[in-house]
């Protein structure tokens, strides 16, 4: 059971916030090995995108590898970033791509693994 007082430990929220950063870098300039590599390696990850449904590591890398490279930039709006005890974290994030007025919403469970912190799971969504 997780204790009020383990929720955002700073420690570690200063770390998911970092590989959350630089998972949003990646993400908007296209960096498929690092978006890649923030991604746990297991058929058990999965990720919903607004038009697809991905289940495990391997159909992730195949999307990321095929996807247009263009049109990705965006701005974020509220982001919360969540830790639970030392290795488990949430990232929920709302987003608008350049030239489109429609929000976007982010989340992502992200866990800490010997290779550093990986998302587990994500889901992609686009507002009316």
């Amino acid at each position: 059971m997780i204790k009020e007082t383990e929720i955002n430990l700073p420690e570690v929220l200063a770390e998911v916030t970092a590989a959350f950063e630089r998972y949003e870098v990646a993400l908007v300039t296209n960096d498929v090995a690092v978006l890649d590599e923030l991604f746990w390696n297991s058929p058990h990850t999965l990720r919903y995108g607004a038009t697809e449904n991905l289940y495990g590591y391997d159909a992730i890398c195949e999307f990321r590898a095929s996807r247009p490279s263009a049109g990705l930039t965006r701005t974020l709006g509220r982001t919360v970033i969540t830790t639970y005890g030392c290795d488990f974290a949430t990232a929920n994030t709302e987003f608008v791509r350049a030239g489109s007025d429609r929000t976007g919403r982010q989340s992502q469970t992200w866990l800490r693994t010997p290779d550093g912190w990986r998302v587990v799971s994500a889901h992609v969504s686009l507002l009316a």
